[in-house]
């Protein structure tokens, strides 16, 4: 008899909708192998959905925040079902873009300086500190979206104005603009998968880029690096994979420049859209998308 799988998505994060995809997508290719599935979203109806259907292993299809910062994985445990993707402490980790940096550098892993912006600062302090510790360009982003949410690149001149559409945010982060190119590279269960180029027509790869087919943005695999570099890349994309104690499949979006690789974060739940680069990554190494949420449900049990 086939498994029972429970698919949680969508969720109250600015990537509801990506989550909602990528929940629709995995349930219509577990359907078509026969598998029992059941879609929840993470409300108080999901207790009592887990004690009616029985599911043998939950599916975390959720982005952002409440689905990839630690939060719903706590709910889970509690549960006590087997579930996809990364447990709680490193989730919360990967989400938290100032702990995850204290961690690279403290592991000597290369990755943009930043400084953390509180809004109790007046415009003039928080340019003198830009100037003395990153100078221009810089990137804002929130410390906890995913997908590129909110993210701006400013330099002097139009800073004031990005930051005040962050202001609901009680704190951001000031990051140095890396210019180069932009290169992702994914683990698999504690395996080097693969990696990809983006070559977005926008600015850089932001939410739009990843997500609007409009984007045009250029995917290139296989990656042009020596092999020199490319080991370089997925060394330091399995480093920091086990470091922050990830399970499943992670994707870690680095820069490329002057022949360094900036590691600039770790996603613990990357997309599963036809869009996504996972998947991309996965059937360029032969790895259908049921195999890849195969192995997904497999490690969930294996590690319960």
């Amino acid at each position: 008899m086939k498994k029972k799988i429970l698919i949680i998505s969508g969720g109250v994060s600015k990537e509801r909708e990506i989550s909602l995809q990528t929940g629709n997508q995995v349930a219509k290719e577990l359907k078509k192998n026969g598998y029992k599935i059941k879609i929840c979203e993470p409300n108080e109806l999901l207790n009592d959905v887990t004690k009616t259907f029985k599911p043998n292993v939950i599916f975390n299809a959720l982005h952002g925040q409440y689905g990839e910062d630690g939060y719903i994985q706590s709910i889970l445990e509690k549960i006590g079902i087997p579930y996809t993707h990364s447990g709680v402490i490193s989730s919360a980790k990967a989400m938290d873009k100032e702990i995850s940096k204290k961690i690279f550098i403290k592991e000597k892993i290369l990755t943009p300086k930043y400084i953390k912006y509180s809004y109790d600062k007046t415009f003039f302090e928080i340019d003198q500190n830009i100037k003395k510790k990153i100078g221009y360009p810089v990137v804002i982003k929130p410390l906890n979206e995913g997908s590129s949410v909110n993210v701006y690149i400013c330099n002097k001149s139009n800073l004031k104005k990005n930051l005040k559409k962050l202001q609901f945010y009680k704190e951001i982060l000031i990051e140095e603009f890396i210019p180069g190119r932009e290169i992702q590279a994914a683990i698999l269960v504690n395996n080097k998968l693969g990696a990809i180029e983006l070559k977005p027509k926008r600015k850089f790869y932001d939410y739009e880029a990843k997500y609007n087919s409009k984007a045009k943005t250029k995917h290139i695999i296989p990656v042009d690096l020596s092999n020199k570099q490319f080991d370089e890349l997925m060394n330091v994309s399995l480093k920091v994979h086990k470091l922050l104690g990830c399970r499943g499949v992670t994707r870690s979006d680095f820069k490329f420049y002057k022949k360094k690789f900036y590691l600039l974060e770790i996603n613990t739940q990357p997309g599963m859209t036809k869009l996504s680069l996972v998947p991309e990554i996965c059937m360029h190494k032969g790895i259908s998308f049921i195999k890849l949420i195969k192995i997904l449900l497999k490690d969930a049990s294996t590690n319960k």
